[in-house]
């Protein structure tokens, strides 16, 4: 059968970065087609100033050299820059006249470098920053020029600077905000990076807004708005980014401030998609690298038709070296309503930590000086994460070996590069290494902008103390389960040791109706439950209102729903009130669907009839929202599940009590089957790894959304959750009647 072929319009990061998840994933798939408007192959932006500064050279930050692209078959058109998309006929033309036809069209055109209405912006000398071509312009400016004023004190701008320093050049950072950085640094940690880098040679003019820039054709300074002036020979603006957008809107593509996007990068017209720079997805274009491979593995998933959650968005965060400083950000550090949690000032070592709160939820972060607790920030603003996560403790171990324990092993580490924390950690194991630079060497993590190197050289050293104790985790790796406080004070177990004794004591059992014929001896529960309270070991014999009903939960579920299943109610099981009333769990009031007017009502009771009389950890509400007007609000709700033209988006862990608490997105569901499918997965998840009384908002804090969602996005563990609970419905109704056999025949023998 013949490939498909797949043309990309741009050759950066984004774009090649799918090409690249598309060859691991599905090789054979598609006739591969690149156009690139610079002449040379796909290589690290970010790695410019490196470039400029003289540490790399052009060469070092190649991503994929000419012979990647013949090794996989990519026909790479440099140099060519395509001028019209023929939407109907499925071509693209260049302006040099070439014609491609497709099937599969990928926009990643990217950005360009926004300039400013600043009267004087097209004289001469005056250039921006961000082409290997305006690194050998600048290099050659600085050969007959002296004097440098870049326009813009974020990090492009300071890295310039940077560059030009090295160049010999006297260069003057003039910004129109009170201290730089201002996106992603407060004042003290603006001030701490500011006092460093005029140590070597920057200068700042702040709170200055340019007029015009002066000069008869050529740039010979800057004018201020102020009445004051500045000379300088060469203009740099780095001021921002564009999205490069013509090309779609002059064809027809719907476009915004960049192209507008769904959560798997479809554009408006059939078989185009768009990722990258250029891409908008809810309102937000992203400029960080970490965003833009995050698109593009879903993109190509998408492409090769494989099962992938839906791209959700992301938190924005910077963990960069600037000018040899360290630096991180993440989240939102400077919204309404924040509050500072954590504030630490080291003026002797350079070193400066804050972390901001909202409603008791870490919410954004930034660390100068010694970034190494910057990914476990990252993750803790990701999932929202209570503030006393933050809290200290007694015999703690080196905080940066603490902060490489704490972290999830499938969480990035080199956003740059796409390594995890588990691939360095087994790259370390496997190959004996001893060091950063080899990780480096063998991964690549920290190999292109080095932010990450911190969190290296501590996953360096936790890895080696825990082989040092035989393979066992370290004290900052079991600190949350050595905390696990007693469910009362008949027992020393908490809930989920209790659930870990009621497991091996019923797989003792064999199969679950053994056990139910063992521990039921009829329909009476107090029996039931002494039985197994002696084989727990419980200080009371008939347990408390406290955990008397965590146990009967876990039972309920251990033995596949029994009791559940029982519509007579002869075992003891909950009927419409809870025993000692605090909890509902009726079959109403646990799937309460709030909306039966979709789909000739499909979904609702699909849900309904699958879900009805099962045992939850605690009350769950499902919200069904047919249309996007609907009175609804599926993202409050335990479980919502949201019409939307691509099929139904649905989301979990959310809450309208105050404060109102918005689910995370969980997955696009295309179909009514998938959508059942996929909330029915996320709820045999919360069965079986949530505590007796624990909320699925507070299930979804405690496990950390993303991780469920990493989890229930996994087609594979989808049908074995589903199959699960399926096995469980079959298992219980197999058990119940041999239960009632039993009782039934000792009747007639008592006859």
């Amino acid at each position: 059968m013949d490939k498909k072929k797949l043309v990309v319009i741009g050759n950066g990061m984004a774009g090649v970065k799918c090409i690249e998840e598309i060859i691991a994933i599905a090789p054979d798939t598609y006739d591969i087609v690149i156009y690139g408007n610079e002449p040379r192959p796909n290589y690290n932006r970010i790695m410019l100033s490196k470039v400029l500064q003289g540490e790399h050279t052009v060469q070092d930050i190649i991503l994929n050299d000419w012979s990647w692209y013949d090794q996989h078959g990519i026909r790479l058109h440099t140099g060519e820059t395509v001028t019209r998309i023929n939407t109907q006929e499925k071509y693209v033309e260049t302006a040099s006249g070439m014609k491609e036809s497709y099937d599969i069209l990928i926009l990643a055109t990217g950005s360009s470098p926004f300039i400013p209405p600043i009267p004087g912006v097209d004289k001469e000398r005056v250039m921006s920053f961000r082409t290997v071509d305006d690194c050998t312009r600048m290099a050659q400016y600085s050969k007959q020029y002296g004097k440098a004023a870049v326009i813009g004190g974020g990090l492009l701008g300071l890295e310039a600077a940077r560059g030009l320093l090295h160049l010999g050049m006297d260069a003057v950072i003039v910004h129109n905000a009170p201290y730089i950085m201002n996106r992603q640094l407060d004042a003290q940690a603006a001030d701490m990076l500011q006092r460093e880098l005029e140590s070597q040679g920057m200068k700042f003019l702040l709170s200055k807004n340019t007029q015009k820039i002066v000069g008869r054709s050529q740039a010979q300074g800057l004018a201020f708005t102020d009445g004051s002036r500045l000379e300088a020979d060469v203009v740099i603006v780095a001021v921002g980014i564009r999205p490069n957008v013509e090309l779609a809107r002059r064809s027809g593509i719907y476009t915004h401030r960049a192209i507008v996007v769904d959560d798997f990068m479809r554009t408006s017209v059939q078989d185009v998609y768009a990722v990258g720079e250029c891409a908008e997805h809810r309102g937000i274009s992203y400029g960080l690298v970490a965003p833009l491979f995050e698109q593009g593995k879903v993109l190509a998933r998408t492409l090769c038709r494989q099962e992938t959650g839906a791209y959700a968005g992301s938190i924005p965060y910077s963990q960069l070296k600037v000018s040899g400083v360290d630096v991180f950000s993440a989240g939102d550090i400077s919204g309404e309503g924040m509050q500072t949690a954590i504030q630490m000032l080291d003026g002797v070592q350079g070193t400066y930590k804050k972390v901001l709160m909202q409603a008791g939820k870490v919410r954004g972060a930034i660390l100068f000086g010694d970034t190494t607790e910057g990914t476990a920030l990252l993750s803790l603003v990701q999932r929202g994460a209570d503030v006393a996560e933050l809290r200290p403790h007694d015999g703690e171990p080196d905080p940066a070996e603490k902060a490489a324990a704490a972290l999830p092993a499938q969480d990035t580490v080199c956003a740059c590069n796409n390594v995890s924390k588990s691939a360095i950690m087994q790259a370390i194991q496997e190959h004996g290494l001893q060091n950063a630079d080899q990780v480096k060497e063998r991964t690549k993590a920290s190999g292109s902008c080095g932010g990450c190197r911190p969190m290296v050289v501590a996953l360096v050293k936790h890895t080696h103390n825990v082989q040092k104790n035989g393979g066992a985790s370290t004290a900052a790796d079991t600190e949350a389960d050595q905390k696990e406080l007693p469910i009362c004070g008949c027992t020393t177990l908490g809930h989920d040791g209790l659930k870990s004794a009621m497991e091996e004591m019923y797989r003792e059992q064999k199969s679950s109706v053994e056990l139910t014929l063992d521990i039921q001896h009829g329909t009476d529960w107090e029996s039931e439950k002494i039985l197994l309270l002696q084989r727990l070991g419980w200080e009371t014999a008939s347990g408390c209102e406290v955990c008397e009903p965590a146990i009967r939960y876990y039972a309920q579920v251990l033995t596949h729903g029994v009791a559940s299943m029982n519509s007579d109610r002869e075992w003891g099981v909950y009927g419409a009130e809870q025993a000692h009333g605090t909890l509902v769990y009726s079959d109403d009031a646990l799937y309460d669907a709030l909306s039966r007017s979709d789909v000739d009502g499909l979904l609702t009771e699909r849900l309904r009839l699958t879900w009805r009389g099962m045992a939850m950890p605690a009350p769950v509400r499902i919200a069904v929202a047919t249309r996007l007007s609907s009175p609804l609000s599926p993202v409050v709700q335990d479980l919502g599940l949201q019409a939307s033209p691509a099929g139904w988006e649905v989301y979990v862990g959310g809450h309208a009590e105050q404060p109102v608490k918005q689910g995370g997105l969980l997955g696009l569901a295309e179909t009514v089957g998938d959508a059942v499918r996929l909330a029915s997965a996320c709820l045999q998840w919360y069965r079986q790894t949530a505590r007796f009384d624990e909320p699925m908002w507070a299930w979804s804090e405690r496990l950390g959304f993303m991780s469920i969602r990493e989890i229930l996005l996994d087609y594979q563990l989808q049908g074995e959750l589903v199959n699960r609970k399926n096995a469980e419905i079959a298992s219980a109704s197999d058990a119940r009647d041999a239960v009632l056999s039993y009782g039934r025949t000792a009747v007639q023998g008592q006859k």
